[in-house]
């Protein structure tokens, strides 16, 4: 591997060889911002370059080592950061004109873990406006695009995050999801990401000057979205490190006891009306497969969805009303006000008595799935029943919003109930428009991401690295 393609190689194989001095930290972020520099002008993914403080960063790393002090488990390791949350010294503009002068005073817990691993932030990644489509566009940074084409969403709303990782710009990507941002950008560029469960990573922006609704702290969380799927391995125990600041954080090991083997699937294709596409439904098959062939045991049955899904979006739409939207309609574009707007048709949000009844049923539907769950410690899902969609397609009326979301209930069903959800790619479908990465969901036991992150890799084992054929295309 020559010095211009160290940028190919994943967290995994970095840190491996960075921690011995084989590759120098220098080495390793001098291929990734030229990476960067070569693709991001036609992706928009990465819309603040960090490059010159990375390789500051790198090369103390470097002097560190030399000296002979310890190295972290992600030494050296390329990542970027959402715009979402803080990183000290720079803006956490979510997406919007009117936050673009909000510096971070301090960092937020996942850029503190991240850093105090050993990793090199080279950039930090665009989200659509307040960080709430399953598209990335906004006023302030223009759109961010797929890698595979202009035919396919890059999703949202860590959209440049799945973008740059899968392009080759850093070989870890942070990112967050309260309703599947960190699995729509998975799954539209044929990443993999585990949607960690409630209390999971500490969660905290030191520029915040209000608290978050209830909903929204039990249902969002932060991750990484990666290209290789051992890589959650490696950098998912770096994120969970304890941080005070989250008094609700649950300080537990990433590793668990291991569940009696074999591990028992649940296996469904259901899609809630809603047509299953061919080639989802073969990308579904080709996951049974592989985690048949890696010995789990795979069992068709449906788990206990009931209302769960659209009870816990039109709860947290609640929510959203009260507490965002005065600023929605304050500092929003027209595109997301209207958008907006259709979300509160297809999703009547729950107000008043009704939002407290919801958020109270929670606990019935999340008891409902930790008993099935006991039996079943592994779901494999649909993700979205159609291929993913094209971009702005959220922007096109009713039959836009209902696609992208009216369709994804197996995506924030797993946010209102608190459990992990991993998004790994089982199929490279060709479409009339053109390549397309199709992915799968595992849903897990409650803090048991590392099961999830088992059968994603089995999954992969099988079907191979996406990035790969991705990076045949682009040349």
């Amino acid at each position: 591997m020559t010095q211009d393609t160290l940028w190919r190689l994943s967290a995994t194989e970095t840190a491996a060889r960075t921690r011995t001095g084989d590759l120098t930290a220098e080495a390793v972020t001098q291929a990734a911002i030229g990476r960067m520099n070569a693709v991001n002008p036609a992706l928009n993914a990465v819309v603040e370059d960090l490059g010159t403080e990375a390789l500051e960063r790198a090369r103390a790393l470097d002097k560190a080592r030399t000296a002979g002090q310890s190295t972290g488990p992600l030494h050296g390791v390329p990542v970027t950061i959402k715009i979402n949350v803080d990183q000290a010294g720079h803006a956490t503009t979510n997406g919007v004109a009117a936050l673009k002068d909000v510096i971070a005073p301090g960092d937020a817990p996942v850029v503190s873990n991240l850093l105090k691993a050993g990793a090199v932030v080279i950039g930090r990644t665009n989200t659509p406006e307040f960080s709430f489509r399953a598209d990335t566009d906004n006023p302030l940074y223009g759109r961010s695009h797929n890698p595979w084409g202009s035919h396919i969403s890059p999703g949202g709303s860590s959209g440049g995050a799945g973008a740059a990782v899968m392009a080759g710009i850093g070989a870890l990507a942070h990112g967050n999801d309260i309703g599947g941002s960190l699995r729509f950008p998975a799954a539209a560029n044929g990443a993999v990401t585990v949607k960690p469960g409630l209390g999971r990573v500490p969660a905290y922006n030191p520029s915040q000057t209000v608290e978050r609704g209830m909903l929204a702290q039990s249902m969002s969380v932060q991750g990484l979205i990666v290209r290789a799927a051992e890589d959650l391995h490696l950098a998912m125990p770096a994120t969970i490190a304890p941080d005070p600041r989250d008094p609700f954080h649950i300080p537990l090991p990433w590793r668990g006891e291991a569940p009696a083997a074999p591990v028992k699937v649940a296996f469904t294709k259901t899609t809630f009306g809603f047509d299953l596409h061919p080639e989802v439904s073969k990308a579904l098959d080709a996951a049974r497969e592989a985690l048949a062939d890696a010995g789990y045991v795979v069992e068709e049955v449906e788990p206990p969805m009931e209302d769960c899904a659209l009870d816990g979006y039109r709860a947290l739409l609640g929510e959203v009303k009260a507490l965002m939207g005065p600023d929605i309609r304050a500092h929003g574009s027209d595109t997301i006000q209207a958008i907006f707007d259709e979300y509160f048709r297809q999703f009547p949000p729950f107000e008043g008595d009704e939002l407290l009844a919801m958020m109270a049923k929670r606990s019935h539907y999340a008891r409902q799935w930790s008993l099935f769950l006991e039996d079943y410690p592994l779901v494999l899902t649909p993700f979205l029943p159609q291929p993913f969609f094209r971009p702005d397609r959220d922007t096109e009326g009713a039959a836009g919003v209902r696609e992208v979301l009216g369709a994804a209930l197996w995506s924030y069903s797993m946010n209102f109930l608190g459990l992990p959800a991993g998004n790994v790619p089982a199929r490279l479908a060709d479409l009339p428009t053109g390549l397309q990465p199709i992915n799968v969901q595992i849903v897990g036991r409650r803090w048991r991401e590392d099961l999830v992150t088992d059968a994603c890799i089995a999954v992969e084992t099988r079907i191979g690295r996406m990035c790969d054929r991705l990076w045949e295309m682009m040349g």
